[in-house]
């Protein structure tokens, strides 16, 4: 769970190292010098990657900080098209753009361009509608209504042919030494902390409990000083990697959790995996400066997107999110629901630990905690399909 530096929002090359994550801003009907002359899709396939196309001009030539195009669905999420280009030249001869592929579940949706300027404000060009045609499941993917249970209870994959491989449901208690450990991991620096990347970390096992089927992260400041100098807080992480298991996910398999989402300023809750000082795959991170949005990221190849779901993703919310870690895309699912490929993959040979955590910001990209009550996030389950 690296600091999240090269969001789909702001463009996957070239972006700048160290951001705010702020949700996008619908400027629709403000002043703009930026024209668009013509953005596609009209028409795509579901289950059929497709990239988007947009040409704009200027009366005199400007550069945007970011060129993208934007898709929202019928509910307002935004699903937008990876791959946004930055500090982008347009002049009055026009500019053409045309972004990373991604595919779409079946349905109408609304494709435009959006622009952000030299002060980071964000503009949205007009709009057209976007039709998605029933596809073949061929692919691989299918309703989850199929499976015979929902995604929010956690029914199945919705990639066809798997079973679950691993699990944990919390109903006894926290596996430690078996199934999990918590008090140390390579993805930080010094083990049981790590002050490298805006947190204030420090792993303590009793920090993870579980009652009634819930497992409960908590944070807490912490009599410990961080290399910087800062106050560490204690928190809660669970890990595959140091227990007797060993489990780690490979190409091909399916991972999903339920979490609570936390509503304190400085939770930073996440999914991800990690092996051999990479093979992180951010299934999701949550600010709750940023309510409504997860960040998505494949760090082992490329891809990465800022998933907005303005009624599903809320502080204090349960919410399911799942990761098909495919060879040649990694899909992400939130409540059964494909919202993002990223057409890169893992390659055939991936394999890592997988890592539940409540991780503390430190303030530099995301507020630090307001004070000194505790943190708390929850989880319901972590299940594995292959």
């Amino acid at each position: 769970m690296r600091l999240f530096a090269s969001p789909a929002r702001l463009g996957l090359a070239g972006a700048a190292a160290a951001l705010l994550l702020l949700p996008f801003a619908d400027l629709a009907g403000a002043a703009t010098p930026v024209s668009q002359d013509r953005v596609t899709p009209t028409t795509m396939t579901a289950g059929v990657a497709a990239s988007a196309r947009l040409t704009v001009h200027a009366p005199s030539c400007l550069t945007a900080k970011t060129l993208g195009v934007g898709v929202r669905d019928a509910a307002g999420d935004n699903l937008d098209f990876p791959g946004n280009a930055s500090n982008v030249l347009i002049c009055p001869n026009g500019t053409h753009f045309t972004s990373a592929p991604r595919t779409l579940p079946a349905g109408t949706y609304t494709v435009f361009g959006f622009w952000q300027d030299s002060g980071g404000a964000w503009h949205n060009l007009p709009s057209h509608q976007l039709t998605v045609r029933a596809g073949s499941t061929a692919t691989g993917a299918k309703p989850l209504a199929t499976s015979g249970a929902s995604a929010s209870d956690g029914g199945g994959s919705p990639v066809s042919g798997q079973s679950a491989v691993w699990s944990d449901d919390f109903s006894h208690g926290i596996d430690w030494g078996t199934k999990w450990a918590g008090d140390k991991t390579s993805s930080y620096r010094y083990g049981n902390h790590n002050p490298d990347d805006n947190k204030l970390d420090w792993l303590d096992q009793s920090d993870v409990t579980a009652s009634n089927g819930v497992a409960t992260f908590t944070a807490q400041p912490s009599s410990h000083t961080l290399e910087n100098g800062k106050q560490a807080w204690t928190t809660g992480l669970l890990t595959t990697e140091g227990s007797s298991e060993g489990f780690q996910v490979r190409t091909g398999d399916y991972a999903e959790t339920r979490v609570k989402l936390p509503s304190d300023p400085g939770a930073w809750p996440a999914l991800w995996t990690w092996k051999n000082g990479n093979g992180e795959i951010d299934s999701f991170e949550y600010h709750p400066d940023n309510p409504n949005l997860l960040e998505l990221t494949n760090h082992v190849t490329s891809g990465a997107d800022y998933y907005t779901g303005t009624g599903t993703v809320a502080p204090g919310q349960w919410v399911t999110i799942g990761t098909h870690y495919g060879a040649d895309s990694v899909d992400w699912y939130v409540n059964g629901r494909k919202v993002y490929s990223d057409s890169h993959g893992v390659g055939s040979s991936f394999s890592a630990y997988l890592i539940l955590n409540l991780s503390v910001s430190a303030g530099a990209y995301h507020p630090a905690p307001a004070g000194s009550t505790p943190i708390t996030m929850q989880a319901q389950y972590v299940k594995v399909y292959r």
